[in-house]
């Protein structure tokens, strides 16, 4: 019997990355071929994203432009937006099969019960009321040095402006035990570097009374031989505990490299936000971090135009990150979510200023992130080469160092894929 070929494309987070890619090994394991996106398959499964408007709109793109590549295929959308629209999602002709959060563990059942009935199906649960952590796992990765490992799911935090507590339901924590067999079968593939990676990582154990949260997961996966690296997903400032940090800064595989979530550097937004913290408190832990680590890469994430933020408001931002001096700062212009308090305030803030504000702060960024860099020039890096790469006739490698700062260098016939090697830093080395 014909295999039937299967097409994934993924959209959104870190998380929802995994969760892709645990979805095609299951579909392989069952005996389907997997074949790129862009070629004519049987089945095309999309993972969704919901974080945005803007995602919403290129998970309906992709689900169409799915249908269009083969009218007769049978096309899936999993994930965050699935399980926002639901059975609405159906009424969309492009749509074949719903499948919500918390079920893509299910998929190659619920396909094949689809197929059976002959008819569209929608699986998305109650998922505030859904218990229990979605068993998935990885034996490889697409990535061939790096793995991701998801170790939490759901969120409690409920910002202002934030859906995801909605569609991912609440904190749910994988088995310490669980992680670190992934890890192992990981490391014994090859893969020298664990990223730990959550919905709400920072929230890890928290629902359960056993006394295992983030420090004693991470301690876990630091025993773990062959692993030469360990770097930490997002994480929320109040888990910056002097405990914490004082014990990972004695691990000597964990990347001195933290996200910490901003989002505002004004203590009346971040009221208004519901991020529980304020600037004061951040930047105490940001201070932390380099009093236990050397030159750490603080990165984080900020929105503009937040409803009612003014430009006294948004000057007060500037001058924060200013402060920190961060490393690198994704910035996101305020996305009204139907749903979400945010969405009903007041003083909503026009496109065009929060075009504005982020150019701002995209300049900022630039700045912060050339005087980081700028501290390597001349010194020695340890970098973990991840792939090679020919310009112009000359073979390259690029990899990361334990900061998280991109490296190129000419490979003149070493084979440096998947090795870690120490080089010193140039800025012809930075692409």
């Amino acid at each position: 019997m014909k295999k039937k070929k299967v097409a994934f494309h993924n959209l959104g987070c870190k998380v929802n990355a995994y969760e892709t890619e645990a979805m095609q090994q299951m579909m392989e394991d069952a005996g389907y071929e997997m074949v790129p996106f862009e070629e004519t398959a049987d089945i095309y499964v999309i993972n969704t994203c919901s974080v945005t408007n803007i995602a919403d709109r290129k998970s309906r793109q992709m689900l169409h432009r799915a249908k269009k590549q083969n009218p007769q295929a049978v096309v899936v959308a999993v994930g965050c937006y699935a399980q926002a629209m639901g059975e609405e999602l159906l009424k969309d002709s492009a749509v074949d099969v719903v499948v919500g959060n918390n079920r893509k563990k299910d998929l190659v059942q619920i396909l094949q019960e689809a197929e059976s009935a002959g008819r569209e199906t929608c699986r998305v649960p109650d998922i505030a009321h859904t218990p229990g952590y979605e068993n998935l796992s990885l034996g490889r990765t697409a990535e061939h040095t790096r793995a991701y490992i998801k170790v939490q799911d759901g969120c409690n935090q409920f910002c202002s402006y934030c859906r995801i507590p909605y569609v991912r339901g609440r904190v749910r924590s994988r088995e310490l035990q669980d992680v670190v067999r992934e890890v192992e079968n990981l490391a014994r593939n090859g893969y020298q570097e664990i990223v730990l990676t959550g919905i709400h990582l920072s929230s890890y154990g928290t629902e359960r009374d056993d006394g295992i949260g983030l420090l004693q997961l991470v301690q876990a996966v630091h025993e773990v031989e062959g692993v030469r690296r360990i770097r930490l997903g997002s994480l929320e400032p109040r888990i910056i505990t002097e405990e914490f940090v004082r014990t990972i800064s004695a691990m000597p595989k964990i990347c001195p490299h933290f996200h910490l979530s901003l989002q505002s550097g004004c203590d009346e937004t971040l009221r208004r936000m519901n991020r529980r913290y304020d600037t004061g408190e951040y930047y105490e832990k940001c201070m932390l971090l380099r009093e236990y680590f050397t030159h750490p890469a603080l990165t984080t994430d900020v929105i503009v135009g937040f409803p009612g933020e003014t430009e006294e408001e948004f000057a007060q931002t500037v001058k924060f990150l200013e402060k920190v001096r961060f490393y690198e700062t994704h910035i996101f212009k305020y996305s009204r979510r139907d749903g979400t308090k945010a969405a009903r305030m007041g003083d909503q803030v026009p496109e065009e200023t929060k075009a504005a504000r982020s150019a701002v702060l995209q300049e900022l960024n630039e700045k912060n992130k050339a005087a980081f860099e700028a501290y390597y020039l001349g010194r020695p890096v340890e970098v973990l080469f991840e792939e090679e790469k020919e310009r112009q006739g000359i073979r390259y490698c690029t990899g990361y160092t334990r900061e998280y700062v991109k490296v190129t260098v000419p490979s003149d016939g070493r084979e440096l894929v998947n090795k870690i090697s120490d080089c010193i830093f140039r800025y012809s080395d930075v692409q």
